[in-house]
C-alpha cells in the first residue's frame, strides 16, 4: 500500500512540528505501508536542525514544490534580516507595524500564512497521484494549508484522505490571542469542520480533541506522539538538584507558581533551573522578579538528541502547560520523551486535563494545577528530600505502548483497514 503524506515540516526543520511524522515515515515500511513524502522546496522554518535527516529511511521517495510566503516579503521591511517567526510568541513585539502585520495575517492569509501552496500542490498532486497509483493520501496540520491541499485533492479524485491534527484548529492554544474578526472566525470554523466531514478517518493527539471532533467526524482515532529508542537507563545524574524544562516558554506557558515555590523554597532547598529553548522576555522578567536568576541556567535551541542527554541526568523534569482555555486538551510532545528518560516530572497543567491521565497512569510525577502553590512547594521539598537521600527514581508502566514503533503499527492498522 503506498501513501502520500502532505507535510509542511521536514528535516532540516527542527522542534516538535516536525517529529511526529518523520517517526510514522521512520517504521511505516516495517509494516507493509510505502510512504511518499510531499513537502515545500524553500521552507521558512523557525528552527532548524540538521541531525533529525538521519532518521529519514534510505530510499523513501520525498518530492517538493516552491511556495510563496508573506514573511519573506515581512523581512524586507524587518530591522533583523534573519527575524524567524513562531505562532507562540505572538505576543512579543507589540509595536505598531507588528500589530498591523498580525491583524493581516490573521483575516488575510486563511487558513495560513502557507495558503499560496494550495493551488500548485492540488496540480501537482492530482497528476502525481493518477500516476503514481497512490492508494491514501494523509494531510497533517498545522499549517492548515495541508488539509486545503487534501480537501481538494479528495474533491477531484476521490481518493481516500487521512486528515492529521496534531493540533487543534481554532482550539489551538493562541487563536483567542489573535485579532481576528467574527468574519474570520466563522470561515477557521467552516474550514475545520469541511475537513473534519470530508476526511474519511481523522488522527488526533488527544482524548479532548476527540471528544470535540466527534461532533462532526465518526471516524476519529487518538494516536499520541510519542518516544523513539530504548527506555532511559541513565545512572549518571546531575549532582545538583536540577529542575529542567525543555521547549518554548512563551507568556502563556509562564510557571509562575514554580517561580513563587521556589523563591519561598531558596533558604531551604538548592537547586538549579535549567531551561532548553525559547523563553519569552516576560518569563524571564518573572524569574528575574522573584530572584531566581542565578539559579536559572538559559540554553539555546539544542539538536534532539542533546536536548535528550539533559532529559536524562536532569533529577527533574518541568513540564508547564498553557494557562488558556484549552488547557484541559493540550498534551505536549515533550512529555513521552519525559517518560522515556525514566526521571520524575512535576506538570504545571489542568489535574483533569488529557496530560494528567497520561501522566497518573504512568506513575511518573506528579501534576499541580496553575493556583496550588503550596501543594507544589510540598511535592518539591520531598523531592529534594529523596535526591539527597539518592533514591529520587521512578518506576513508570506502561510506557511502551508510546514507543513510535508500537504508534506506527496502530497508524498502519488505520491506514489498510
Amino acid at each position: 500500500m503506498k501513501v502520500v503524506i502532505i507535510t509542511y515540516y521536514w528535516p532540516p526543520a527542527g522542534g516538535s512540528g516536525v517529529q511526529r511524522w518523520l517517526k510514522f515515515v521512520k517504521y511505516l515500511q516495517d509494516f507493509g505501508v510505502t510512504p511518499v513524502v510531499y513537502t515545500v522546496d524553500n521552507p521558512d522554518y523557525p528552527i532548524t536542525d540538521a541531525t533529525l535527516q538521519a532518521d529519514i529511511p534510505e530510499g523513501v521517495e520525498v518530492i517538493k514544490q516552491s511556495i510563496w510566503e508573506p514573511y519573506q516579503l515581512a523581512s524586507i521591511f524587518s530591522k533583523n534580516k534573519n527575524v524567524k517567526t513562531s505562532a507562540g510568541f505572538l505576543g512579543a513585539k507589540k509595536g505598531v507595524v507588528s500589530k498591523i502585520a498580525t491583524y493581516i495575517r490573521a483575516n488575510y492569509f486563511i487558513p495560513d500564512a502557507r495558503m499560496f501552496w494550495i493551488k500548485p500542490s492540488i496540480t501537482y498532486l492530482e497528476k502525481y497521484i493518477s500516476e503514481n497509483k497512490i492508494d491514501t493520501i494523509i494531510s497533517t496540520g498545522p499549517p492548515h494549508t495541508t488539509h486545503m491541499i487534501a480537501l481538494g485533492l479528495k474533491k477531484k479524485l476521490g481518493i481516500r484522505w487521512i486528515a492529521d491534527f496534531r493540533d487543534p484548529w481554532t482550539e489551538i492554544d493562541y487563536f483567542h490571542q489573535l485579532p481576528l474578526t467574527q468574519k474570520s472566525i466563522l470561515k477557521h470554523q467552516k474550514l475545520e469542520q469541511q475537513v473534519l466531514k470530508n476526511a474519511d478517518e481523522v488522527l488526533v493527539v488527544g482524548q479532548t480533541m476527540k471528544a470535540s471532533y466527534d461532533e462532526f467526524s465518526k471516524n476519529v482515532h487518538v494516536i499520541t506522539n510519542g518516544f523513539d529508542g530504548e527506555l532511559s537507563n541513565e545512572t549518571n545524574l546531575d549532582k545538583e538538584f536540577t529542575i529542567t524544562h525543555v521547549g518554548m516558554l512563551n507568556a502563556d506557558r509562564n510557571p509562575l507558581i514554580l517561580w513563587q515555590a521556589l523563591s519561598a523554597l531558596k533558604e531551604t532547598i538548592d537547586f538549579k533551573i535549567q531551561l532548553i529553548g525559547k523563553i519569552a522576555i516576560e518569563v524571564q522578567q518573572s524569574i528575574q522578579d522573584f530572584g531566581l536568576l542565578d539559579n536559572v541556567s538559559f540554553v539555546d535551541y539544542l539538536p534532539h538528541e542533546e536536548v535528550k542527554a539533559y532529559q536524562q541526568k536532569s533529577q527533574v523534569l518541568l513540564l508547564a502547560v498553557n494557562n488558556v482555555p484549552s488547557a484541559k486538551g493540550i498534551v505536549t510532545g515533550k512529555i513521552f520523551e519525559y517518560l522515556q528518560a525514566q526521571r520524575p516530572v512535576v506538570a504545571i497543567a489542568p489535574t483533569n486535563g488529557d496530560l494528567a491521565v497520561i501522566l497518573e497512569k504512568a506513575k511518573a510525577g506528579f501534576v499541580v494545577d496553575f493556583k496550588e502553590t503550596e501543594k507544589l512547594k510540598e511535592i518539591l521539598v520531598d523531592l529534594h528530600k529523596q535526591y539527597q537521600q539518592g533514591a529520587l527514581n521512578i518506576n513508570a508502566v506502561g510506557v511502551e505502548q508510546y514507543h513510535r514503533k508500537a504508534l506506527t503499527a496502530e497508524l498502519a492498522n488505520i491506514i489498510k483497514s
